[in-house]
């Protein structure tokens, strides 16, 4: 049987219209990205920079006026309680007369009772801290037996950590109030009469506190007044975490909430717990140009000294703050979210085709989503969707997933 070229070209196109319909009644699968729904718990933080800050700094100064020798120690300078910070040669007139005697008098007096309000203090947080102490083994003990809550074992540990934190706070108040009492009667026994006149001695300024010299303001020798700032003490070891956040964020975070610590430069992340949130806002300016309101989280490191030992003050931290956690609940990654209609959705996989399915969300992190409706542990989601899938599309999921 002979054929005609033109009975060939009509048998080749009807051949090809006849792929292309069945391709097109059978698609190719567009490989995409899967992953499982699943049980799990969920974390919700406010991420944020910060800054550590030594806890305590105390700023000497001048208590009398006069001469200030030349100061030879230096940033960074281990300090003991003996030892001497600087000298002050009087050569003020006004240092020799009554009104400066009844001044540096007055002094005394000042001094005196901020030691006694500074002991005053320390006898209440210590009462603070027993009452805080027997709440939380109680809390302890009631948690173990399932018979309180887990938030309640958490407030009850952070007002603990607090009153520890305010019995070393006042210690530390009443430790320089009664420097301050001793450099005012020491100003004060500059003052001796011998024959109607005034002998004035050097006076000699000592470490109020065990620690290390953070700042030199009057390095070179000086005249200086009553009340010029001369050296900042303090001590690196004693950190808290100030981080500035989001007014609408701080009004989640409460009191005792955990934390973690990042990027700081060690291998691994530090824990802390929030101990304060400012209740006044500022505004900043962000890099964008944008003003914000702000508010200060400070926070305590819950890390034994020596996994801190290599921060000092100002040394920047990235912090995430846990605002809300969940221990068991449904979980699906954000990459597989997206808003359609004005609702969430997701791409299920089911029978090798994409389905589009409304979900109802919960809480959300960096990461997953709470899925409170419209999905089933064990159910295969498509991560970020293109615009090649719409429902029905036939989908091959990649083997390494």
């Amino acid at each position: 049987m002979r054929f005609s070229l033109k009975t060939l070209l009509w048998g080749t196109l009807v051949i090809a219209l006849a792929i292309v319909a069945v391709l097109s009644l059978n698609p190719k699968p567009v490989l995409v990205q899967a992953a499982l729904v699943k049980v799990g718990p969920l974390r919700e933080t406010v991420q944020e920079d910060g800054k550590t800050r030594i806890r305590e700094k105390y700023t000497v100064s001048a208590p009398v006026s006069g001469r200030l020798s030349r100061i030879e120690l230096n940033p960074g300078d281990h300090l003991t309680e003996k030892t001497l910070l600087a000298v002050i040669l009087p050569s003020d007139p006004a240092m020799l007369d009554k009104r400066a005697m009844a001044e540096a008098n007055a002094q005394v007096q000042g001094a005196e009772a901020a030691l006694l309000r500074a002991d005053s203090r320390v006898e209440q947080a210590r009462i603070n801290a027993e009452l805080s102490d027997t709440k939380f083994n109680r809390a302890k003990k009631l948690s173990a037996n399932r018979a309180a809550s887990m938030e309640e074992y958490d407030i009850a540990k952070a007002e603990r950590l607090l009153a520890t934190q305010e019995i070393e706070t006042a210690e530390f108040d009443v430790e320089i109030a009664k420097f301050e009492l001793k450099m005012a009667r020491a100003a004060l026994d500059q003052f001796s009469t011998e024959a109607d006149e005034a002998i004035v001695q050097p006076f000699e300024i000592f470490s109020p506190i065990a620690g290390r010299v953070l700042r030199v303001m009057q390095e070179s020798s000086t005249v200086v007044s009553v009340g010029t700032p001369l050296i900042e003490l303090g001590d690196p070891s004693n950190l808290e975490i100030e981080i500035d956040v989001l007014s609408t964020d701080a009004v989640r975070i409460q009191s005792g909430a955990e934390l973690t610590i990042e990027h700081w430069g060690g291998s691994t992340p530090l824990r802390g717990n929030v101990r304060v949130v400012e209740p006044g806002a500022f505004t900043k300016v962000s890099s964008l140009g944008v003003e914000e309101q702000r508010v200060n989280i400070i926070a305590d490191f819950n890390e034994p000294p020596e996994r801190i030992a290599s921060l000092g003050d100002g040394y920047r931290v990235e912090a995430r703050i846990t605002v809300n956690e969940i221990d068991q609940t449904l979980l699906v990654p954000n990459s597989a979210l997206f808003r359609h209609d004005r609702k969430w959705h997701v791409l299920e996989i089911l029978g090798g085709e994409a389905i589009l399915t409304p979900v109802q969300i919960g809480l959300q992190n960096e990461e997953q989503t709470q899925i409170i409706d419209g999905l089933d542990a064990g159910t295969r989601v498509i991560e970020y969707p293109s615009d090649q899938l719409k429902p029905g599309t036939p989908v091959r999921v990649e083997a390494n997933r």
